[in-house]
């Protein structure tokens, strides 16, 4: 995508998943890249795929570290220029129903999520609104229905998307793009990694549920990074990743009411036959 090219793009949660992939697509396409991530060892495999260039920095940070973050724009301008791309990719999950889960949980996911999003998008936007640059923000289909056992997930993630839109109002006469995406299910690491602290129920263990998220997990993190990429370059307010997601956004909006009892039937299809 010749639009990446010599442009300043920052990508967080670059160690794996979808934020690797957008940055190796990124690093094919020109881009100059400050990666980052609180994973230090994923993030140097990262850069390892991408090989040995001075157009590519990387930092190890943790996004509920305000300080880290309000220090992170200063450090890529000195080290590539202004940015003109702010990918938000980061991001964690825990598993339980809102009665069983700690408040303590609850927070984490949203500081994290929403406010690690909200840390970046107020520490860069005025290199963005420099460069008439472009803010994704990485939402998910849950910040498009509620899910259970993922209060806290689907909660960080319709603030994801509300914040996103309401700054893209905002924003539209400065010459700002924000972007707000939702991906369906994508083969990442996210469940693998997330912490359980209730399953959900008629699950007998994690490792049937991470079994049951695999055969929905319909994407690969590179055809996502690719679609959101492409959303990106052409400047859109809302990128929707996934077939699957497309389907059940489209019955969201048709069934507002009553849409929860549609997407268990769907899902218990796609468990069983992800080619369906």
């Amino acid at each position: 995508m010749t639009v990446f090219k010599d442009k300043v793009c920052v990508v967080t949660g670059a160690a794996s998943g979808i934020g690797r992939a957008m940055a190796l697509q990124l690093a094919q396409a020109g881009a100059m890249l400050a990666l980052s991530d609180i994973d230090g060892d994923g993030l140097e495999e990262t850069k390892a795929l991408i090989g040995a260039s001075n157009r590519v920095t990387s930092d190890v940070f943790d996004l509920t570290d305000p300080d880290a973050i309000a220090a992170y724009p200063e450090t890529v301008r000195s080290a590539l220029g202004p940015a003109d791309f702010v990918f938000n990719v980061a991001g964690l999950t825990r598993v339980s129903s809102f009665e069983e889960m700690s408040m303590t949980a609850f927070e984490k996911v949203m500081d994290v999520n929403f406010y690690g999003v909200v840390r970046m998008a107020k520490g860069f936007l005025p290199q963005l609104l420099d460069t008439g640059g472009v803010l994704v923000n990485i939402s998910s289909l849950f910040g498009l229905i509620g899910y259970p056992g993922q209060t806290h997930y689907c909660a960080s993630k319709f603030a994801v998307r509300g914040f996103s839109e309401t700054l893209a109002a905002e924003l539209s006469d400065k010459g700002v793009c924000v972007t707000s995406v939702h991906p369906g299910g994508v083969a990442t690491n996210i469940v693998n990694n997330a912490t359980i602290d209730a399953l959900p129920e008629g699950v007998a263990s994690h490792d049937q549920m991470k079994a049951n998220f695999d055969k929905a997990a319909i994407t690969t993190p590179e055809r996502a990074a690719e679609i959101i990429l492409n959303g990106a370059a052409n400047r859109r307010r809302r990128v929707v990743v996934g077939r699957d997601a497309k389907m059940i956004s489209f019955v969201q909006r048709m069934l507002p009411g009553s849409y929860a009892k549609v997407l268990t039937k769907f899902l218990s299809r796609a468990q069983s036959d992800p080619a369906s």
